[in-house]
């Protein structure tokens, strides 16, 4: 049975099968992002094991093809078992293994991004500057002790803490904090429309407010917006329930034991060791149009522990590289068009698709070289 397995995950039928089941899942999946969004696509049909089919109505959920994860798992299986069983040490082989070497350096750094990168974006205004990036999916529920004037206390709850439920403490916060009531993505309402349930609970506005839960969101430029219903316990023994919503500009309010806090629902923040301010922001149109062409930042990086302060200019194709993050010119505010926006990518794998499409380009080359040699020294002899 071991040596039918062995002789199976080894085949070269097993790798032709799984890199037609590869090409039918791209072309599926790139037709499915027009009805299903690019997020979405992405989770069912490339970081799963399968796709699934759910019958409407029903709650079961039957794998009809294997996704991106199996896939790709198989083929590093292949990969790994074919050399062990029909590699012979010689300079001949050296292409070869360095051929298999990059094709598993693709399949890995893509796994690993899928695990181990984040992507988030920094807004920021002509004259301003940012220490922190903002997430465009995750959320944070930020408890902010304003008391003093020179600096704030935060708190940052994530949400799946909040979707958890249950009582939530921190040395930080003088009170307890309850999740009573979580959507992941919500709509708010002042009119009491079909579907939408009363909001039994103090907000910032003094008002009623229906609400109710929405699908996940898969569209490109849209994004979940949650809202919760916290209970805060007071240590007197005070208790209140407010609604806290992405939705709200406004924070929620509240005093506690002389202290003044704020709540808030915001997208979850990665603080950086140093800031970007915004010079200039420029872009060009193509010509009669109002299409943006070209987008270009100039920004001034400071870290004083380090005593760095420069300027730096971000274009499209130009990204900025620094404390192991990517800053791209991703777009601009349509608005006042005098802000930028920068897509930030932290991704630890990133090396590894140019050391993968390297060596296999060098395997291919030695091997073509290898045999032309051969091939001329024979007709020479000849």
């Amino acid at each position: 049975m071991l040596t039918r397995l062995y002789n199976l995950f080894s085949s070269v039928k097993l790798a032709v099968v799984l890199l037609a089941l590869g090409l039918i899942l791209v072309f599926w999946g790139t037709l499915a992002q027009v009805k299903l969004g690019v997020f979405q696509v992405q989770h069912e049909f490339f970081q799963s094991l399968f796709i699934f089919w759910q019958p409407t109505g029903s709650g079961l959920r039957i794998p009809i093809f294997p996704g991106g994860y199996l896939v790709g798992g198989l083929l590093l299986i292949n990969l790994f078992t074919a050399h062990l069983r029909y590699y012979k040490p010689g300079a001949r082989k050296i292409g070869i293994a360095m051929i298999h070497l990059g094709v598993v350096l693709l399949l890995l750094g893509q796994f690993t991004t899928d695990m181990l990168s984040t992507e988030s974006y920094m807004n920021i205004r002509e004259g301003d500057a940012a220490n922190y990036s903002e997430s465009n999916s995750r959320w944070e529920l930020a408890v902010i002790d304003s008391s003093d004037a020179k600096e704030d206390k935060v708190v940052a709850i994530p949400t799946s803490l909040l979707a958890k439920g249950g009582e939530l403490t921190h040395p930080d916060m003088p009170f307890k904090l309850r999740s009573k009531t979580f959507y992941l993505n919500s709509a708010l309402s002042t009119n009491a429309e079909s579907g939408f349930e009363l909001v039994r609970a103090e907000n910032p506005f003094d008002m009623q407010l229906w609400w109710r839960s929405q699908s996940k969101e898969t569209r490109m430029d849209f994004r979940d917006i949650p809202s919760v219903l916290v209970e805060i316990s007071a240590p007197q023994g005070e208790s209140k329930t407010i609604l806290i919503s992405g939705h709200f500009v406004r924070p929620q309010t509240l005093s506690v034991g002389g202290r003044g806090y704020q709540l808030v629902l915001r997208p979850e923040r990665y603080y950086k060791q140093f800031s970007l301010q915004l010079i200039d922001f420029r872009f060009d149109r193509y010509a009669g149009t109002e299409t943006p062409k070209n987008f270009s930042s100039r920004v001034r990086l400071t870290r004083p522990e380090k005593g760095e302060d420069r300027e730096i200019t971000i274009r499209m194709n130009e990204p900025l590289r620094y404390g192991g993050e990517t800053f791209y010119q991703a777009s601009y505010d349509k608005a006042t068009e005098q802000a930028t926006i920068l897509q930030v990518v932290d991704n630890p794998g990133w090396l590894t698709p140019y050391l993968g499409c390297g060596l296999v380009a060098v395997g291919m080359i030695w091997q073509f070289l290898s045999h032309l040699i051969k091939f001329a020294a024979k007709r020479k002899t000849a």
